[in-house]
């Protein structure tokens, strides 16, 4: 299941809301600046799919956001718990950072947490098969998709070269809660 929990920045042990539906985390989200909306993740993709074979299935649905957005590539994350490099992906997300351009990230399959430090409120938003997330650019925040990582992500980018992370130096991210492994 989605869901949305918001938190004071200097209170990372209790959310100050939690919400499940995912049109009002969509809500919450828009105000926030925050795109949140539910796709249609009904080709037949696993974790662990090649990149290759996700693009093909949803290929009609990146063609048109290619269009709409004018993004320039597309790539795929798709890991499974025995992934031989999970810790090392796992740990390059995991410090709060920005980009110079929107993350955009459709889950296809599995799930993955983004958390999203906007002023002095933390959201964190664990996404799951459906959801398209797009991070502003300039927007603080940190990924992460659990010891056991289990999901597909179609990435989509304006820069030809792909996911480049401008790290902050803040250690806010160790203070908030990580995301616990989705029961298989």
């Amino acid at each position: 299941m989605s869901r949305l929990r918001i938190f004071d920045e200097r209170q990372p042990a209790t959310p100050l809301a939690t919400h499940t539906d995912r049109a009002e985390i969509g809500r919450v989200l828009a105000a926030a600046g925050v795109r949140f909306e539910q796709w249609a993740a009904n080709q037949p993709v696993a974790p662990g799919a090649s990149q290759d074979e996700v693009i093909a299935a949803y290929r009609a649905d990146i063609d048109r956001l290619m269009r709409e957005e004018g993004y320039q590539s597309v790539d795929v994350i798709s890991l499974k718990p025995d992934h031989p490099d999970r810790a090392a992906l796992r740990q390059k997300f995991l410090s709060e950072h920005t980009h110079s351009e929107d993350e955009v990230r459709f889950f296809v399959a599995g799930a993955g947490q983004f958390t999203l430090h906007l002023g002095d409120k933390v959201y964190d938003v664990l996404c799951e098969a459906g959801d398209l997330i797009g991070v502003p650019d300039g927007t603080r925040h940190w990924f992460d998709m659990s010891e056991s990582p289990c999901f597909v992500a179609i990435r989509l980018f304006t820069n030809k070269d792909g996911w480049v992370a401008n790290y902050t130096g803040s250690d806010i991210a160790q203070g908030f809660p990580r995301m616990e492994p989705i029961a298989a």
